[in-house]
């Protein structure tokens, strides 16, 4: 089935085009989402007067056995041949219900109802991000207090240049982490406003409670403005965004641990967990886990500005440009999650050689601005002899 039609003759379309207009192969993961705005909208078309009491039961029942059908089948989606996930719960809706299922649609686009499903899966992504980052940030300080007295040269330049103790420098990156976490947090409340009753752009004449609506669906709070609602998306990018400087600072921890691993440094040791070897070299023992996490980074980083020049030239308010969001959106947060996970064990299960880095410290004169302080206390100029 199709959600639009009216004015077209029947003939079909190019199957090269239903092709290319098709988005169930990626969308299909907001099917939980797509059930819940769905229902709680039969409930306020409903209070509405525009569905009768038992049109209310009888589609709220058949999304409820949609659900079940979704979570008992596992493979629910293969060989599925719908344009889009809301087009998918309707066609099968219709099936459990008959033609009333065609009321689900009254007063609702598809362009309030996808607005809907991104925010709510937005929502539950930044908490599981968060939960990931806060796991991370656990490692770190587990660590730091575990290696409270190991002293490292600090780096400027990638050249030895003060002493610093080893938990000092993981706590830089606590720090990193702990503003992207907050970071995720703004994100997260400016994504939470109820998109519902928007209608295409201009809303409904349907006295929808968008209220109750948004309270039902755990929203804080309804959209103000419908052309907005319905036509941007900078809470994906700021999400995406979010996740591309969270894996930056990742990817700058992941390049210290892979330096100061290698040889000429020898302070740490990646377990073998979380290291590979040479399908050449047998001696090897490489890294990959955080090379990894440097790579993906930048892939992170190309979603961010796939989804900027995405949004660019949209005039308001909808256009299908924004259908292509999605698959920058998941990969994004996926790959994030992904990487802080990795790193929260990477880091649990490092090998510290405290002794090295002290031995390190005691060489290239790395006190030389404290002997240079302590003169100037003892009335020398710093600028003298070439301080």
């Amino acid at each position: 089935m199709k959600l639009w039609g009216g004015r077209f003759a029947r003939g079909g379309r190019d199957p090269l085009f239903e092709k290319f207009c098709e988005s169930f192969s990626l969308d299909q993961r907001l099917v939980h989402y797509d059930l819940s705005v769905n229902q709680a909208y039969v409930r306020a078309l409903g209070r509405a007067g525009a569905l009768r009491p038992a049109e209310v039961r009888r589609l709220t029942r058949g999304l409820e056995s949609l659900r079940r059908h979704v979570e008992r089948h596992p493979h629910w989606a293969r060989g599925v041949s719908s344009e889009d996930v809301h087009t998918w719960v309707e066609g099968r809706l219709e099936g459990e219900v008959g033609e009333i299922a065609r009321k689900l649609r009254t007063g609702r686009s598809r362009n309030d109802l996808v607005a809907s499903d991104v925010r709510l899966f937005a929502k539950d992504s930044i908490r599981r991000l968060q939960s990931a980052a806060l796991d991370f940030l656990k490692a770190l300080l587990e660590r730091a207090r575990e290696l409270l007295g190991a002293v490292m040269p600090g780096y400027t330049h990638l050249q030895p240049a003060q002493p610093v103790l080893f938990s000092h420098y993981l706590l830089a990156y606590f720090e990193m982490l702990l503003r992207d976490a907050g970071r995720l947090e703004e994100c997260r409340a400016r994504a939470d406003e109820l998109p519902m009753g928007a209608g295409a752009l201009a809303g409904s004449s349907f006295p929808i409670d968008r209220q109750r609506l948004a309270k039902e669906l755990g929203f804080a709070r309804v959209a103000r403005n419908s052309l907005d609602v319905t036509s941007d998306r900078d809470f994906v990018c700021e999400l995406v965004f979010s996740c591309a400087l969270a894996l930056t600072h990742l990817s700058r921890w992941a390049e210290d641990l892979l330096i100061f691993s290698s040889p000429g440094f020898g302070y740490v040791e990646l377990a073998e967990a979380y290291s590979t070897g040479s399908s050449l070299m047998p001696q090897k023992k490489n890294a990959d886990s955080l090379e990894l996490i440097r790579g993906k980074t930048a892939r992170v980083a190309g979603r961010l500005a796939s989804l900027v020049a995405l949004l660019k030239g949209l005039p308001l308010a909808y256009n299908r440009d924004l259908q292509e969001d999605k698959a920058a959106l998941f990969d994004a947060v996926d790959t994030t999650r992904d990487a802080l996970e990795l790193a929260a064990r990477v880091m649990r299960t490092l090998t510290v050689y405290p002794e090295r880095m002290k031995a390190a410290t005691l060489e290239g004169f790395l006190t030389a601005t404290d002997l240079a302080e302590e003169l100037v206390r003892r009335g020398v100029s710093f600028a003298a002899g070439g301080m």
